[in-house]
């Protein structure tokens, strides 16, 4: 007997559903349906709900049939139950209709909680409602839900099939839910900045482009929240954060996603070192809050996110690990001599901190596995960062990382309007030589300091590779519910 394709399958499944239909059972007739317990809820209190009645919902997997009993998994959005259908219960009229039921169909089911003899908690159906047909099989039932490439374009496949990527998502709202929390108790106000720009600030990177045919006029969509967030800050609104989408016209890697989430805070009269304190508390709880713990593994290696964290300046940690000189990296000249002879990519024209963020990528970065803040950046790729008052080479800016990973970037806020402007026209410069990624000239930003900012702490962190870290995820995609890929060839 040959084995059925989809196709063939897809075909059984609608004439069950013409069945359906004929006898005046379309599932899709139903407008809701009232679930009494979710399937983690009985799990958890069995004892007291044994001999109950419950009403639940989910999709049916796994049915398998014993004479004339039926067991299936039912799986919601807590996790699974196992339902038993028994003719004796159901009569040979309604248990007969159970044929008409495929692996994939949303149902619910009513009927007691029970223990079968080895023990698995289950629902003695009584009475139960085709809630939606599903007219494609289950996922695992077809080889391409292993292909990567389908579980990223087909997400819902992947959640349907897969615990781990529901357990990474559940996570990742718990870690969000626990970032917010953490900010308003220490008073942050959470706000709203616009998501297309006239001026793409905030950060060193290519925008994308959009035209607003209302106004006539070309807008980016944000690479940073950054400069609106100060704005709010010299408008008085002294502690202030933002969790949201930026999008970056950049590379696809394991760790880069064009469209991502990052969150930023400001909090006035506050430096980088106070903002260090509040990252290592903020992760900390969040790792407790969503998993329980402080201690998680990344690709195999323990990283225990307990503060304090390790402080290293970013020069003496390249110099501690990379055959350079302190000042190979202050220089785009310097830079490019010190990378052609360490064999990394030094094309003409590129960025100062393109080239020393290669060579700190290549031999620091991978080292960072405990947490630990790069500080001390140099002045000529930190364009929005203070310098150190006895070091003007040197800026009051780091960044976090943990399982070899860069987690966000922050500063002590620079706020001298003058000296704001000269690192910006310098910026410019580059970008009239080609450099598409330096920093635009933004004149109302900088026209808003000159009305007054305080000291200010900032701070930005991916929220995408914070999850990473703590679900133990290879790919920035894994923790993303829908990656932007290239189209479907079909």
């Amino acid at each position: 007997m040959r084995e059925l394709d989809e196709s063939d399958l897809v075909r059984q499944r609608r004439e069950k559903l013409a069945r359906l239909r004929k006898r005046g059972a379309d599932p899709y007739r139903f407008t809701q349906y009232d679930r009494t317990h979710l399937s983690r809820e009985i799990h958890e209190s069995v004892e007291a709900l044994e001999g109950n009645t419950v009403r639940v919902a989910g999709r049916l997997l796994a049915r398998r049939r014993h004479g004339k009993a039926t067991f299936a998994d039912l799986q919601d959005g807590s996790g699974t139950i196992q339902l038993l259908f028994r003719v004796n219960q159901l009569g040979d009229e309604r248990y007969a209709e159970l044929d008409d039921l495929d692996d994939g169909d949303l149902v619910g089911a009513e009927g007691e909680v029970m223990k079968t003899r080895t023990g698995e908690v289950t629902v003695a159906v009584s009475g139960f409602a085709i809630l939606a047909k599903a007219l494609r099989p289950p996922p695992e039932k077809w080889h391409g839900l292993r292909d990567v490439e389908v579980r990223y374009r087909r997400r819902y496949l992947d959640l349907i099939s897969n615990e781990g990527p529901r357990r990474i998502f559940q996570v990742r709202s718990r870690v969000i839910s626990s970032i917010r929390r953490f900010l308003d108790e220490r008073g942050f106000l959470e706000v709203e900045t616009p998501m297309m720009q006239s001026v793409a600030g905030g950060a060193l990177a290519r925008p994308f482009i959009t035209h607003h045919n209302a106004l006539d006029i070309d807008l980016y969509l944000r690479i940073a929240t950054e400069l609106y967030l100060k704005r709010l800050v010299v408008g008085g609104m002294e502690r202030v954060y933002e969790i949201g989408r930026v999008f970056r016209n950049e590379g696809i890697s394991t760790r880069h996603n064009p469209e991502y989430t990052l969150l930023e805070a400001y909090q006035a009269y506050a430096d980088y070192r106070d903002i260090m304190e509040l990252v290592e508390s903020m992760v900390a709880r969040a790792a407790e809050d969503a998993l329980g713990t402080r201690m998680v593994t990344y690709q195999g290696k323990e990283v225990d996110l307990t503060p304090p964290w390790r402080r290293v300046g970013m020069v003496e940690a390249i110099t501690e690990r990379a055959p350079v000189k302190p000042e190979d990296l202050q220089s785009e000249e310097a830079a490019r001599r010190a990378c052609e002879r360490l064999r990394l990519p030094a094309e003409a024209g590129m960025r100062l901190s393109t080239m020393v963020n290669n060579i700190f990528e290549e031999f620091v970065q991978p080292t960072l596995i405990e947490p630990t803040f790069v500080t001390d950046y140099p002045t000529p790729i930190s364009p929005l960062a203070k310098a150190h008052a006895d070091n003007p080479d040197l800026t009051e800016r780091f960044e976090p990382f943990a399982g070899g990973m860069e987690l966000g970037n922050a500063f002590s806020e620079l706020n001298d309007p003058d000296e704001q402007r000269q690192r910006l026209e310098a910026q410019a410069r580059s970008r009239a030589a080609g450099d598409d990624e330096a920093h635009p000239m933004d004149e109302d930003f900088l026209l808003a300091l000159e009305y007054g900012m305080p000291p200010t702490g900032g701070l930005g962190i991916g929220i995408d590779r914070l999850v990473m870290l703590l679900t133990d995820a290879p790919s920035i995609r894994d923790v993303i519910l829908f990656p932007q890929m290239r189209p479907d060839p079909g």
